[in-house]
């Protein structure tokens, strides 16, 4: 006996020496696994951990896309959480009346256990909210925070898992089969074997508890208190909540409003639901974290700022925006949108605002589908279970009555008629109940700015109305709509359904024709071949149809109600951070609905197709293909009327969205000046111009590309790169460049793929130092002919280093240096090199400070003369009069004045001017002929006339 227990102990020692050994030596390819010991190993826990931080660090691609200056850390700011009974259920419209009524919990505090509770039973707790509120994102955020061991500390184990997958398993499967199929170094895991208590350490986390059908019928789920035991994946969860499995174990379920009820009250302990950002300042927190992050280095940090200060005065002047902001979701959208404004980078990934939309509706409704029973029971069904859809054909149609009546806030009798006003069966009143409790106020909210945009007699009939909860959305669904084919009437629809029934019953009817005609040759046969014209008639139809859209998107696009608004890029803007300074008044009198044929076009770009496909939504290449050339042709045919500067910019836009370059070369071909003067130029427009006249061939070439007074800036310039390589006539008039824009100015004019032969560049502060950098262009160029720096800062010493180089380019013919600062003998050193030039024939030196005897030399100075008595005469526009006769070029000269009089100096205007008449009434004195001196009072009163304007308009108005 001694012996042999000796030889036992022995064993033993050795036994736990090979196991000691394993655990200093894992790289052996052995693991620790404690015998004797209740609690899980480090290192399975550690691995866990890093596994799930690689899982739910993984950014969507929607967030990549945006730049990735951000992680899941930064970005989160925690919503509303309110801790409910269960007779209580709030819906979304109700949310913040009852947003007072306690406290905001974390998910932390509702497992806390309290002295009603028993201890040998695990926690079950719901969290449930409306879409859009948050769930998926918390759910991220409580995983990230357990793996730092910031939050749940008391769980040793957190094992999540999506509803969707599980929905999904057609296999039976034990509990830890379920767990080790995900998470396989969970496999044989001593928490889950369910001996002892070991589970209470344990935390079971399913989110989207809707996405699953769960029965808590004894009949229809058996009993299971085994977690070896094989079952179908909604047994194994609906045990879990009884307790009847892993009873020790916690449990924690997200879940849609319209799901509350799948689980007996009974098997909840605890109720809380998600009431999103419920007041300005979770918004603000939420829009810092997100924008001044975005911005990167793209804008300075102060430009960012601003731009946040200037939304969060939007929210708290309780807009229909702060109403929309209340669900994070469309926090989400707003962020986006204002980066995709504010923060364009060209070495970023294009984004559209079509792709902003898309994406967004398949953050929060991708892969959703209404009833997958009925998508089961017949192939005719399969469309009407996908969710976005159900929303395109209900709520989409309410949106295109409204776009088509200029209405954006509809009554509850109206959104009653077109949100299921034809349900018959019994699942599609399931299928709208569940829709109107999780969807519908998603898109749809009560109007905070009520009768805005509404005929009065409306407003007294009518309390409550129901706007979409961004104004875009409209639009967006709108065009979804129109273009999924939901706007075809009843005959087409019909023509259609038979035209697929004939096309299928013509090929077998063709075959057994075939085979009886071998032996009964009769003529009568010939008939059936008539079935087969009716599928070509029906795709004549077709065609007309998709004609019909491509007339559409360019009527809308090129409304003349809507030519005076501004384009449509700052009205997305002033619809997030408001209208800040008075109105115009065409922009009051009704809502323009510009964004509509853009997102239209936007729909029918590849890669918002493939998210529409992953949302159930199929739009056909053939009928992208049908819609495309029938647009061309319309495009053309407005284009070659002339069109203002907003309605231009919004055509850049709608060619940049749909993101077809042989559409857009087409479209250009027809295109020789584009003028976008007075548009507030940004980032995104300089991106979007410079992208669409990048789809041009290189032999392409614009006469004009006019950007006056565009609020132009030096960062801007690079991104417009691209479009100046293709025009002839560059104007940067009025706008904010200075010395350093020159820099640029200068490599784009040495580039041999450029083709400029105008440069404006009148009232930019270039100063000296910016035209000396311009001008180290002149030796290597050899496209210009017209140079302007009217009005650019230029002194005596730009004055000389321009006269110095231009016998290095031979081809410039005009040189405007007027309203500067060049005195006498820098203006005489100009003229004398303009004399010796070859090919230069007028010089613009009026408004400058000349001198009486300046000006006479200037004039005589203009006629080069050779030995042999023949020579060249150059303009040179210095006054109104040469000694006591009129100038010929009196006219150009008081033109220029009187149309910028109002933005230069008028001090030093009126001084010029003063001068101009003394020396026009001098003039006039020493003429004989009464004919002239008739002309110098014409003159004289142009300049009078000018004078009077420029001393009414400095006249503060009257109290």
């Amino acid at each position: 006996m001694s012996s042999s227990l000796q030889r036992q102990l022995s064993h033993l020692f050795v036994f736990w020496k090979r196991r000691a050994d394993a655990c200093l030596y894992p790289s052996a390819g052995l693991y620790c696994r404690k015998v004797c010991s209740t609690t899980v190993e480090p290192d399975v826990t550690e691995i866990h951990k890093r596994k799930l931080l690689l899982w739910f660090n993984h950014l969507p691609q929607e967030e990549k896309q945006f730049g990735g200056y951000f992680s899941p850390e930064t970005m989160h700011v925690d919503p509303l959480i309110l801790e409910r009974k269960p007779e209580e259920k709030a819906g979304i419209l109700s949310l913040k009346i009852q947003a007072s009524s306690g406290p905001s919990v974390t998910v932390e505090q509702l497992f806390e256990t309290n002295k009603e509770q028993r201890e040998e039973r695990g926690l079950n707790v719901l969290l449930y909210g409306a879409v859009g509120t948050g769930k998926s994102t918390i759910v991220r955020k409580l995983v990230l925070d357990w793996c730092a061991g910031t939050t749940l500390t008391d769980f040793k184990l957190l094992i999540p898992f999506s509803c969707e997958d599980l929905g999904e398993l057609t296999k039976n499967a034990s509990l830890r089969g379920l767990v080790s199929r995900k998470y396989l170094h969970l496999k044989n895991n001593p928490l889950l074997s369910g001996e002892g208590d070991q589970a209470k350490h344990v935390l079971f986390l399913f989110n989207g508890m809707e996405k699953m059908k769960l029965d808590f019928r004894i009949g229809s789920t058996e009993l299971c208190g085994d977690p070896n035991e094989s079952l179908p994946a909604g047994a194994v969860v609906v045990n879990l909540l009884r307790k009847y499995l892993l009873p020790e174990a916690s449990v924690l379920v997200t879940t849609r409003l319209s799901a509350l009820d799948r689980i007996p009250s009974k098997y909840v302990g605890r109720y809380a639901q998600i009431c999103g950002f419920n007041d300005p300042s979770r918004q603000r927190a939420y829009f810092t974290s997100r924008l001044l992050q975005q911005s990167g280095d793209v804008v300075p940090a102060h430009d960012a700022q601003a731009l946040v200060e200037l939304l969060y005065l939007n929210l708290q002047r309780e807009s229909q925006l702060a109403a929309a902001c209340f669900l994070p979701s469309y926090c989400w959208l707003t962020c986006a949108t204002l980066h995709f404004l504010h923060f364009t980078d060209a070495a970023a990934p294009i984004r559209t605002l079509t792709g902003i939309y898309t994406s967004f509706l398949r953050l929060n409704f991708g892969g959703e589908v209404l009833g997958k029973a009925a998508a089961a029971s017949g192939p005719g069904q399969d469309l009407q279970s996908s969710l976005m859809l159900y929303v395109v054909r209900t709520v989409g149609k309410l949106a295109y009555e409204g776009v088509t009546y200029k209405r954006t806030s509809f009554s509850e009798e109206e959104m009653e008629q077109w949100i299921g006003g034809k349900t018959k069966t019994d699942e599609e009143l399931r299928q709208l109940a569940v829709f109107r409790t999780d969807v519908l106020d998603f898109f749809l909210a009560p109007c905070v700015e009520t009768c805005k945009h509404l005929p009065a007699e409306l407003c007294e009939h009518d309390a409550t109305r129901y706007v979409f909860a961004v104004p875009a959305m409209q639009e967006y669904l709108a065009a979804l709509y129109v273009v999924l084919g939901e706007n075809k009437s009843a005959l087409e629809k019909l023509t259609k359904q038979v035209s697929v029934a004939i096309g299928q019953a013509t090929e077998d009817v063709s075959a057994i024709v075939n085979i009886f005609s071998k032996f009964i040759p009769l003529r009568i046969f010939a008939v059936f071949n008539l079935l087969k014209l009716f599928p070509k008639l029906y795709e004549k139809i077709s065609t007309g149809s998709k004609g019909n859209i491509a007339r559409t998107m360019a009527a809308e696009l090129f409304r003349k109600e809507d030519s005076h608004n501004e384009d449509v890029l700052d009205q997305v803007e002033q619809s997030l951070l408001g209208v800040h300074g008075p109105q115009s008044k065409q922009q009051s009198e009704g809502q323009p609905f510009e964004l509509y044929p853009i997102f239209m076009g936007g729909l029918l770009h590849y890669g918002n197709r493939v998210l529409l496909q992953q949302l159930g939504c199929s739009i056909q290449s053939a009928t992208v293909a049908q819609i495309t050339r029938a647009l061309r042709k319309y495009l053309v045919r407005e284009i070659n009327k002339p069109q203002p500067p907003e309605e231009l910019m919004d055509l850049l836009v709608l060619l940049y969205e749909f993101q077809n370059p042989r559409l857009t070369a087409e479209v250009l071909a027809s295109i020789r000046t584009i003028r976008l003067h007075n548009i507030r130029m940004t980032s995104l427009k300089c991106f979007v111009l410079s992208s669409v006249l990048s789809c041009a061939p290189p032999s392409y070439q614009l006469e004009e590309l006019d950007l006056s007074s565009c609020l132009l800036t030096r960062e801007m310039l690079p991104m417009l790169s691209p479009a100046f390589r293709h025009c002839r006539k560059l104007n940067l008039q009025f706008n904010s460049l200075g010395p350093d824009s020159c820099i640029f100015l200068r490599d784009l004019l040495i580039d041999s793929k450029s083709c400029v032969r105008v440069l404006q560049l009148c009232d930019n502060p270039l100063l000296d130092s910016g035209a000396c950098h311009l001008l180290e262009a002149l030796p290597e160029n050899q496209s210009l002919r017209h140079l302007s720096l009217l009005h650019t800062g230029l002194g005596d010493q730009g004055a000389l280093e321009l006269a110095q180089r231009l016998q290095q380019h031979s081809g410039l013919q005009e040189l405007n240096v007027a309203y500067n600062n060049i005195g006498d003998n820098a203006a005489l050193a100009l003229v004398d090199a303009c004399r010796e030039h070859p090919s230069i024939h007028t010089v613009h030196l009026y408004l400058n400070p000349l001198s009486d005897v300046g000006k006479q030399s200037l004039y005589v100075r203009g006629i080069a003369k050779s030995h042999d008595g023949s020579g060249r005469r150059v303009r040179v526009l210095a006054a109104v009069t040469e000694g006591s006769d009129l100038s010929e070029d009196w006219h150009p000269i008081l033109s220029v004045i009187r149309e910028n009089a109002s933005s230069w100096d008028r001090e030093r205007v009126k001084q010029q001017l003063k001068v101009f008449l003394r020396d026009l009434e001098w003039g006039r004195q020493q003429q004989q002929s009464l004919l002239k001196k008739l002309h110098f009072r014409r003159v004289e009163k142009g300049v009078r006339q000018t004078l009077r304007m420029l001393e009414k308009d400095a006249t503060p108005p009257s109290a």
